[in-house]
């Protein structure tokens, strides 16, 4: 590997170093992802009790110490339940809408690691290519260890580029699937907890 990217030169380098960069973006928003689920019907059943009887503080408590979106976007309508039903939807939709914005950091830079990392490969292939070029031009009769030593760095950096580029497209699109269901996720939160506190919005 560490001789590959050595013979590779510079080219080949921004490709892995393009590839690891989005390849940590990916693992911490993956964790950060599975980490924000939590089972809502349990969740919500020991708050609703705490904001029946009045125990808004210990409610919000309980969301201040849950790390997860959802826990978010119902401590917003704890804290707005005494404003219009209009308000208090306004606030949990806000409040979800950041929570969506805090999950998709970032995440634009994956398509374009995949955009970018193909066309870096032709680049570092045009580049070995030229240099045979001109050790053929150079030389009456070139022969295959002149050539060799060139055109392999050449091809490795077209395979780099598109395996950069495929692994990282299907990191992409685990990610959006995930962060489309957490979407879903909140704005049932959004329409269930207004349909609970609205009734005794003003």
């Amino acid at each position: 590997m560490i001789s590959v990217l050595m013979s590779g030169g510079p080219v080949l380098w921004t490709i892995a170093a393009i590839g690891f960069a989005a390849t940590a973006i990916f693992f911490v928003r993956f964790f950060d992802l599975r980490r924000a689920h939590v089972v809502y019907v349990d969740f919500m059943s020991g708050v609703e009790n705490l904001i029946a009887k009045g125990n808004d503080r210990e409610a919000l408590a309980i969301c201040d110490d849950t790390p997860a979106p959802v826990a978010r976007v119902v401590a917003a309508a704890i804290r707005n339940r005494n404003a219009s039903a209009s308000a208090l939807r306004e606030a949990t939709e806000v409040a979800a809408r950041t929570e969506v914005r805090r999950f998709s950091r970032r995440l634009s830079v994956l398509p374009t690691v995949a955009q970018v990392s193909p066309l870096l490969g032709l680049f570092g292939t045009m580049v070995g290519f030229a240099k045979a070029l001109m050790v053929v031009g150079s030389k009456a009769l070139a022969t295959r260890a002149d050539l060799i030593p060139l055109m392999g760095p050449a091809i490795a950096c077209a395979a780099a580029g598109l395996l950069v580029a495929v692994l990282v497209n299907v990191m992409h699109a685990l990610l959006r699937a995930r962060l489309e269901h957490l979407t879903a996720d909140l704005d049932t939160t959004v329409a269930d907890i207004v349909a609970r506190l609205g009734g005794a919005a003003a």
